[in-house]
């Protein structure tokens, strides 16, 4: 059953894909299938995540618009399945969907639930992106991210807002960001040698950093989130891998951005820090 936060907010399906058939959700080949929009941070990890694990073949990819479509916000092509899954649907049609073909219904639009399963359900052939050892960290990553680097940001760059609320949000984001520096100071991922979901979302939180926040902090805050050089040599090269630059629409990013932003543009929109397109290989 989906779980409502208030009376006009999408349902957030929460399934889960098991390991057997008696979860009534478990792992098939081409059962399942994800529409994402690239433009979305939540869609974007989770095609980082169907690439490096190689699931072309197994689980289809539909991709929506960079700008959702649809008069409530949502996508148009996701209308089907929403009413197929949840009664009288009258709320946004929103991406990412993890689909069950076999009852033309949504799974899943948890995005934590989603990279988790992928990883731990259909990775058995590729890299271990979720170790089990690390699920601890992988989390607290996640939080920092999702806390205090996009929440934070947001913040600081937000219309109206107090003096001292910004100063406090910007603190946050450069603690964050000097936390990660510090563990990119002898390795080159952050958890172990190999790519985990903590790199992905990392990856994909600077990303919108640099994409999306920055147009709306000045041109001070832009130079001190760029004073982490090792931070920024690390998104550089994870770009030129092969499961994450080809995914970047970076178009797509700014379209959806504009479309949904109704903030006052800063200082440091002119301040690019990575020039993202540069590092993704042909």
């Amino acid at each position: 059953m989906p779980a409502f936060s208030s009376s006009t907010a999408a349902p957030t399906f929460r399934s889960r894909i098991g390991c057997d058939a008696r979860s009534g959700y478990y792992a098939v080949p081409r059962r399942y299938r994800l529409h994402l929009a690239l433009s979305c941070p939540d869609c974007l990890q989770i095609a980082v995540t169907h690439s490096l694990l190689a699931l072309d073949d197994t689980l289809p990819v539909t991709l929506l618009p960079a700008v959702p479509d649809a008069p409530e916000g949502g996508h148009l092509a996701l209308r089907p399945l929403y009413a197929a899954s949840a009664h009288q649907h009258r709320g946004p049609t929103l991406a990412p969907v993890l689909s069950d073909s076999w009852t033309g219904t949504i799974v899943s639009t948890h995005t934590p639930d989603i990279l988790r399963d992928l990883a731990r359900r259909f990775g058995d052939q590729g890299p271990d992106l979720d170790p089990r050892d690390a699920e601890e960290t992988i989390e607290a990553i996640a939080r920092l991210c999702e806390q205090d680097i996009t929440a934070a940001a947001q913040c600081a760059g937000e219309p109206g807002t107090d003096p001292v609320a910004r100063a406090n949000a910007l603190t946050t984001l450069f603690d964050a960001l000097d936390h990660l520096e510090a563990r990119l100071g002898t390795r080159d991922r952050l958890i172990g040698d190999d790519v985990t979901l903590a790199d992905v979302q990392v990856w994909v939180t600077l990303v919108q950093l640099d994409t999306v926040h920055r147009h709306h902090l000045d041109a001070a805050a832009v130079h001190r989130i760029t004073d982490h050089p090792r931070l920024w040599a690390y998104a550089r090269r994870l770009t030129a891998h092969p499961a994450f630059g080809p995914h970047l629409d970076l178009d797509g990013i700014a379209r959806r951005h504009h479309a949904r932003c109704r903030g006052e543009e800063g200082a440091g929109a002119a301040v690019q820090i990575v020039d993202w397109a540069a590092c993704v290989r042909p």
